[in-house]
């Protein structure tokens, strides 16, 4: 990604102090990029800190922002590169890329894309986004097995949200 585009973004994070995170994915056929900016610390100015986390572009999926190597920015421009502490089992989460309405099954009454135990693949439909009336099919971009899921049918659901948490190892 280009300096200038980070650059701003870290500005529009500063400037609007009800944004937590901008995340900003960038590919074609498999070959991802993402940058992360977020606010770290406290709500004040003496603590705050922007984080910028950044995933070179790879044949796989971005990885969890926890896990990227970040650089922080407070005027030192010091790389960070301590992975979160390892849980037992890591979840990954399939996260909503857009707002909208969430559903689970393809028509009211039918059995849902997925459940709690249910092994999905790579590019495997897991729920539908409505959004400005169009029903928009979100494939899953890992593979695993279902652990959680994360919102009801028919609610609401904000860019960015977790949709279902996944066991990669299950």
């Amino acid at each position: 990604m280009n300096l200038d585009i980070i650059a701003r973004l870290v500005q529009i994070l500063r400037d609007s102090p009800e944004l937590g995170a901008i995340e900003v994915r960038r590919g074609l056929f498999g070959a991802w990029s993402t940058v992360r900016v977020s606010r770290a610390g406290h709500s004040s100015n003496q603590g705050e800190h922007v984080v910028v986390a950044h995933a070179p572009a790879s044949g796989a999926p971005p990885a969890p922002s926890g896990s990227a190597s970040g650089v922080s920015e407070r005027g030192s421009g010091r790389v960070e590169g301590a992975p979160a502490p390892a849980a037992a089992v890591q979840l990954l989460e399939i996260k909503s890329p857009m707002v909208g309405t969430f559903y689970g099954a393809p028509q009211p009454g039918a059995d849902p894309y997925v459940k709690v135990g249910s092994r999905v693949s790579t590019g495997q439909v897991v729920c539908i986004i409505e959004a400005m009336k169009i029903m928009n099919e979100i494939e899953s971009e890992i593979q695993g097995v279902i652990k959680e899921v994360c919102l009801d049918s028919a609610q609401p659901v904000e860019f960015g949200q977790t949709l279902f948490r996944v066991d990669p190892h299950g």
